[in-house]
């Protein structure tokens, strides 16, 4: 793995395919993509193989180029190695960038990533709302370009695109634009025209979410876990419950003190005994739950739907409204794991949350499939 695109390591001339990645979840879900395009591509009726396949078989690496743009917090650069060691060991070429390493490191990484952004026929994102991929999409001049899954957010990107709207995170809108915000939007409505279908340009959506509004001219294509299915399992199951944590306290949604509280109630009702922690939950949080509830904590080193498939797991596992309500029933499809959803109640939020945060959060769970549904927090904890 190089550290640097442009560095040491095999060099490609010519990348069919670029794909940008600053979360595990996003690198599983652009394996899970360039394993159903592999597919896809063999079954073509008609023309010669593509770069992605080798003698009417899909050829794992073929044409794709998978660029880390590492952020700094040590639990996510660690889940980005394991899942950058899967995706070697799948025969795709990975370039380790430090973006975030100092206030040189964003011109190094644009200047080192230029040649070939010029030059790559497809670009794969994983969150376009992110300032780097915007700034980096300005550059390219691929026609082919796909967004793959980066959890609920995907769902409002697509909703956003739809309406026509600029790109704002789901927590974040209803508040007054920064001067960053101001200071970048000429680049983030440039990469919103880009992410537009248009004559001689393609966009694709590769998603597990529920897609309710299709903008025109873009090809929404299903993520049901196969290479996850494939690689890995069936796991061993447990016959007691997990719980998985949310960062909805960390982006200030929601109100930590209540949700302890709501922990602490769901683990005593259904017997948990271990919290799966998401990886931007802080340490202070997830000692305080460690003491006041007595779960175990856990911190994956993969992305939660890994882990589940490898197990072992609990026969129940609870969540709030999270991407894992609709990604853990494709991942433990056949299995005898049951995903239940816990409902956010409106009182938990903090006065701060965004006036959306209510009905965002109500929609991931009201449109999960396969999942049993759960009293609201509240509720829960009485």
């Amino acid at each position: 793995m190089s550290p640097r695109a442009g560095s040491t390591g095999p060099q490609s001339p010519a990348p069919a395919t670029l794909a940008f990645v600053e979360s595990p979840v996003q690198l599983l879900n652009v394996l899970e993509w360039a394993h159903v395009h592999a597919l896809r591509t063999a079954a073509e009726p008609s023309g010669p193989p593509g770069p992605e396949v080798e003698g009417g078989r899909p050829r794992p690496g073929g044409g794709l180029i998978l660029v880390v743009l590492s952020p700094t917090d040590p639990m996510t650069r660690g889940q980005l190695r394991r899942m950058a060691e899967l995706a070697r060991d799948e025969g795709y070429e990975v370039r380790w960038e430090e973006a975030r390493g100092g206030a040189t490191a964003p011109f190094h990484t644009v200047g080192g990533l230029a040649p070939l952004l010029r030059r790559a026929e497809r670009i794969v994102m994983g969150d376009p709302f992110s300032r780097y991929v915007q700034l980096l999409l300005t550059i390219t001049r691929a026609r082919d370009l796909v967004v793959v899954d980066d959890g609920t957010a995907t769902m409002e990107f697509v909703s956003q695109l739809a309406k026509g709207e600029r790109l704002v995170r789901w927590h974040r809108r209803g508040g007054r634009p920064g001067a960053r915000d101001l200071v970048f939007a000429p680049v983030s409505a440039r990469a919103r025209r880009r992410l537009t279908p248009g004559v001689g340009r393609r966009v694709e959506v590769f998603s597990a979410m529920p897609i309710t509004e299709t903008p025109e001219g873009v090809t929404i294509t299903a993520n049901d876990f196969s290479w996850t299915r494939s690689r890995f399992g069936p796991p061993r199951i447990t016959k007691g419950a997990d719980l998985v944590g949310t960062s909805l306290v960390e982006t200030g949604v929601v109100d930590p003190d209540r949700y302890l509280e709501t922990v602490k109630g769901l683990a005593t009702t259904y017997g948990a005994t271990r919290y799966f922690a998401h990886r931007r939950e802080s340490p202070d949080k997830l000692h305080r739950l460690a003491v006041e509830t007595g779960l175990e904590i856990v911190r994956p080193d993969l992305p939660l739907e890994l882990i589940a498939r490898r197990g072992p797991i609990g026969r129940t596992i609870l969540s709030f409204p999270s991407t894992v309500v609709h990604t853990l029933p494709l991942a433990l499809v056949g299995t005898e794991v049951k995903v239940a959803v816990c409902d956010i109640d409106p009182a938990w939020l903090t006065e701060n949350a965004s006036p959306r945060a209510q009905g965002f959060l109500s929609g991931v769970t009201g449109t999960a499939r396969d999942v049993t549904r759960l009293s609201t927090v509240s509720s829960a904890t009485t």
